[in-house]
């Protein structure tokens, strides 16, 4: 039965006033969600929650908005989308609203159908779709957006300052089906494979970022950035580390990315270094294993050039204060973290701007796992572009006990207000959030028939939309419910099991429906240094970029990769290029004597036979790091090099092409290919992409020997020039 105007609906529908109602503004748009109370690829999941699957999200919320007086309409149900009661091929849940720049139209994710009998299994998608009529007194139009990838999932969508709509998909790179999903690198779980951008009047496609774990939650700042939180984990595979111990992971590696890729009987990796647990791969090594996993802010231009975290900040700013030295035997490397950022965070979902203090972004600080991405609230500072990282801080919204998980038996101290998730920062000045006073883990206390036929699960979350208020000393705290709540009862299969719900649905994903300035489209230009190169080997930037673009290559460069930034002890920084001049030191300890840049692409090649002895692969591959292979234009190895790599000039600069739309990363080696100093980093480059780094983690401030940043026009990229002049690439 399609949802029809009844009750309660046409009450709304007509403006009833809502008594407890909060004082706002704008009208803000949200979202209706089923409690679901597992936490593991499901809507509100940190990651893989891309799926539309009944399981992962459920069906029968809605889209609603609500006006400054309080009143609320639902928008799906008026513009003729959903169900009520049991639900079938008509069911829909939404997501991810985005309001246009003009404040009269909003882009949102929606999925559509169920199944409509017992055991019966069928694929959903979520799709993009655009919604116009949304004053008072105006009939709200759905319209799904044209020339979009119409066999994968499209979420969280956002208006480019074209009007094109940039958005993360799990479609795969290249389109290759055989390839998808994409497998995170943590649970090998199926991932977005990162942000794309569609024009729906042409058609064109591109994919923006390539994440090897995942990019979440986009949306363009007034600065003309894309900003998104990036899960970087790039790490080796814990699966595989198991399997060496005697596991039943069932991982293996491909020979190469094609479908008729053969099954090797080895689940070998060359980049990085082996994780802490995998004691068989460091014994005998100098190594004390490598562990990176955090949720962090990035940005990117609209075009997918210039990819980074935002202003360059990273773990040393935001993140906590102990990590490994890489190496056992250089007393010189440190585990502790020296950052003038007191306040730090795991991680930062569900990032917005502040419209009234443009300089800030605020987001939620919520642990990976339990808590469906709620926590505590925080505030980043001096986000705006070149702003020093040193000087970025993070400033606590909510208490910090709103951040962890309390066990069953723990009582909340009085500064424990709950969780927290989707903060909006609106245009009057006030803050508003979902929240649930819940403090312990999620976890279902429903009920289950017998045989399984049927359940009525019942989350301990009650994800309700609320102001914030401050308090005397300094931190807020949830205040005044935006609605009454909206109960709905509700059942679908799933697919074994009947689910029965007669609940208060989430309420999510707020947005305030107010016109916002269009931003400039932000371009960005070569340094100085670079151009004066390009000037005096008579190649002018336009023909550069355009023979990249021809080739479908990119061009990194480094000016001296010998700079590590100050705060940066937990790799070598005592660097000098092998047979040069060239060195940085920050003490008088072991000095490495680097001679390669090597750089590594992440190839989906990682394959799974599952648990239990299975010989049949699973579906999807994970990304593995190996040398990039298949760029020939760049100048040949040396004998000894390593596979992947060019040699560090002189100065200390490096210039390499570089596969582009594809995850890449880089170490510095010395002269037998062993690594020195590695990138943490996935990074993504763009067919005719120009990208110019100081050093090797740049400083922020000054390097390991108090130096600033390095200006030295880069030989490494004369070289480069002279070699593509010389064999007729270049004119």
């Amino acid at each position: 039965m399609i949802k029809k105007l009844t009750g309660l609906s046409l009450l709304l529908l007509a403006g009833l006033s809502n008594p407890c109602a909060a004082q706002i503004n704008n009208p803000i748009v949200f979202v209706t969600q089923v409690p679901i109370p597992g936490d593991f690829c499901a809507l509100t999941s940190t990651f893989c929650n891309q799926e539309g699957d009944i399981d992962s999200t459920g069906r029968g919320g809605d889209l609603w908005i609500r006006y400054p007086d309080g009143s609320l309409k639902n928008l799906t149900q008026a513009a003729g989308f959903g169900q009520d009661g049991f639900q079938s091929d008509q069911a829909i849940a939404v997501r991810d609203p985005a309001v246009h720049w003009n404040g009269n139209k909003v882009v949102f994710s929606m999925v559509i159908g169920a199944p409509s009998q017992r055991y019966q299994v069928k694929r959903f998608n979520w799709q993009l779709y655009e919604i116009t009529g949304l004053g008072k007194n105006e009939t709200p139009v759905i319209t799904k957006v044209a020339k979009q990838p119409l066999t994968y999932n499209n979420v969280s969508p956002t208006y480019g300052t074209d009007d094109s709509i940039i958005f993360t998909s799990d479609r795969p790179r290249g389109g290759k089906s055989h390839l998808y999903p994409q497998l995170d690198e943590y649970e090998e779980a199926p991932t977005v494979t990162g942000l794309w951008r569609l024009n729906p009047t042409t058609g064109a496609l591109a994919m923006v970022t390539h994440a090897p774990s995942g990019d979440f939650s986009p949306f363009v700042d007034s600065f003309g950035r894309v900003i998104f939180t990036r899960w970087d984990h790039l790490q080796q595979d814990q699966q595989a580390a198991a399997d060496r111990d005697g596991g039943d992971y069932g991982t293996f590696n491909y020979s190469g990315e094609s479908a008729k890729a053969k099954i090797l009987n080895t689940r070998k990796e060359v980049f990085p270094e082996p994780i802490a647990r995998d004691e068989i791969s460091l014994a005998g090594t100098n190594l004390h294993g490598h562990a990176f996993n955090q949720f962090f802010p990035w940005q990117v231009n609209e075009d997918g050039s210039e990819l980074e975290t935002v202003n360059h900040i990273g773990r040393h700013e935001l993140g906590g204060s102990y990590v490994e030295g890489v190496f056992t035997d250089d007393p010189s490397l440190t585990a502790v973290i020296d950052s003038p950022n007191q306040n730090k965070i795991a991680n930062f979902f569900q990032i917005k701007q502040d419209p009234i203090h443009p300089n800030d972004f605020i987001g939620v600080n919520a642990p990976e796992f339990g808590a469906h991405a709620s926590g505590q609230i925080v505030r980043l500072t001096h986000v705006e572009p070149g702003h020093n990282p040193d000087d970025m801080r993070i400033e606590y919204v909510t208490d910090p006990s709103t951040f962890g998980l309390l066990g069953d038996d723990e009582t909340p101290s009085p500064e424990n207000s709950g969780h927290y998730r989707d903060p909006a920062a609106l245009t009057d000045g006030s803050l508003i959030a979902a929240h649930t006073f819940e403090t312990r883990q999620d976890r279902n206390e429903g009920t289950v028939s017998d045989d399984n036929s049927v359940s009525s699960p019942k989350s301990r979350y009650s994800f309700r939309l609320r102001t914030l208020k401050q308090l005397p000393g300094g931190t807020w705290t949830a205040d005044q419910p935006l609605t009454n709540g909206i109960t709905e009862v509700i059942s679908y299969y799933s697919p074994d099991t009947l689910r029965q719900y007669s609940t208060e649905l989430w309420e999510l994903q707020p947005v305030e429906l107010v016109a916002r300035t269009r931003p400039n489209t932000r371009v960005t230009s070569l340094g100085a240094p670079e151009l004066q190169i390009l000037q005096q080997e008579g190649v002018t930037e336009a023909s550069l970029k355009q023979y990249l673009k021809s080739k479908g290559l990119a061009l990194a460069i480094m000016r001296n990769v010998t700079q590590r930034d100050s705060h940066d002890k937990q790799q070598p920084f005592n660097l000098a290029v092998k047979g040069s001049g060239t060195q940085t030191t920050g003490n008088s300890g072991k000095l490495y004597e680097v001679a390669h840049f090597q750089a590594f692409q992440a190839d989906q090649i990682r394959g799974l036979y599952g648990c239990c002895g299975s010989t049949t692969p699973k579906q999807g591959r994970r990304v593995l790091g190996v040398p990039v292979h298949g760029v020939t234009a760049n100048p040949p190895l040396a004998a000894g090099a390593p596979k992947g790599s060019v040699k560090i000039a002189n100065d200390g600069s490096v210039a390499m092409l570089l596969p582009t739309q594809r995850a890449v990363s880089w170490q510095i080696t010395d002269d037998k290919g062993k690594f020195v100093v590695r990138e943490r980093n996935w990074l993504t480059l763009q067919p005719g992409e120009v990208r110019t780094c100081p050093a090797c983690h740049a400083p922020n401030t000054e390097d390991q020997a108090g130096h600033a940043t390095a200006t030295n026009p880069p030989e490494a990229l004369r070289q480069l020039l002279v070699y593509l002049k010389s064999n007729g690439s270049l004119p």
